[in-house]
């Protein structure tokens, strides 16, 4: 009897043992650099950046600016099968040339559309063409851009860029700017342009981190970026210039003494010193690959 008894509580032991070693641990939760390692391409981060509160902070809400006396107008064109629309100030003569502008993360605003215009007005005979990316969508509150720029599907956003570069045409010379959000997308919708791809400017914009995808870049790059920018932090910088000579690529990056959204004068944190070198530069660059 007392054999059995022996038995029974080691048998008992043995189990309770196994179950507490064989527990599942408590899942633990991915940091923010573990979760934008999962997303392998560059596009996917651009969206997951509006995830992270600390980029959202980065971005007070902008001023109210209105458009005056507009000299483009909206545009339909078809991407994907569906619609998607931009705005449109074409050259007064017939041109090749189409400078794609790219929202921030606050959608095709007035203030957008009026550095639209400015570019147009100042590079002369070129199509300018700001993408609406947010498919109409357009924030005013930092909490609103966040949610806009989360649910900018990559897939939709190259349908978008697609479209544009057909609507543009097969035989046209392409030029990108973009700033924040756009700045990123600057730089893949250079990649996605192809042969067609002549210059490409990006402002505090995540880069491409795949070296494979920098190799297909046709055109020379130049970037703006901010030294006191902790969603685009110097470090990131320093690995593009060193992916781009690694992929064998023309890069001129240009750094300030200035925060995110520097260039926005809409931003509340705008730095007119900083904004101006950074046109005269990217005017400069535009003509000369023109």
């Amino acid at each position: 009897m007392k054999k059995v008894f022996f038995l029974v509580v080691a048998a008992f032991a043995t189990a309770s043992l196994l179950s507490y070693t064989l527990k599942p641990k408590a899942p633990a939760f991915l940091s923010q650099e573990e979760y934008m390692a999962c997303y392998h391409q560059t596009k996917d981060q651009i969206q997951l950046d509006a995830a992270n509160p600390n980029f959202g902070s980065l971005h007070m809400a902008p001023l109210y600016y209105k458009l005056k006396n507009a000299t483009g107008k909206m545009v339909a064109f078809k991407a994907d099968g569906g619609d998607a629309q931009g705005y449109l100030i074409k050259s007064r003569k017939k041109s090749k040339k189409w400078l794609f502008v790219i929202q921030e993360w606050w959608g095709l605003n007035d203030n957008i559309k009026k550095e639209a215009e400015t570019f147009a007005a100042e590079l002369g005979d070129v199509n300018v063409l700001a993408l609406d990316m947010y498919d109409g969508k357009v924030a005013s509150i930092p909490d609103s851009a966040m949610k806009f720029m989360q649910g900018a599907k990559s897939a939709r956003l190259e349908a978008i860029v697609n479209g544009g570069l057909a609507f543009a045409g097969a035989k046209a010379k392409i030029y990108t700017v973009g700033w924040c959000f756009g700045g990123g997308w600057s730089l893949q919708s250079t990649i996605l342009a192809g042969k067609q791809a002549a210059g490409c400017v990006m402002y505090y914009g995540r880069p491409e981190s795949n070296i494979d995808r920098l190799k297909t870049i046709n055109c020379d790059v130049i970037g703006f970026f901010a030294n006191q920018d902790k969603g685009i932090p110097p470090t990131v910088v320093d690995a593009f210039e060193k992916n781009m000579k690694e992929a064998g690529k023309n890069l001129v990056i240009n750094r300030y003494d200035a925060g995110h959204g520097f260039a926005n004068p809409s931003n509340p944190v705008y730095n007119k010193a900083a904004t101006e070198d950074a046109h005269t530069k990217t005017i400069a660059f535009l003509k000369a690959h023109m």
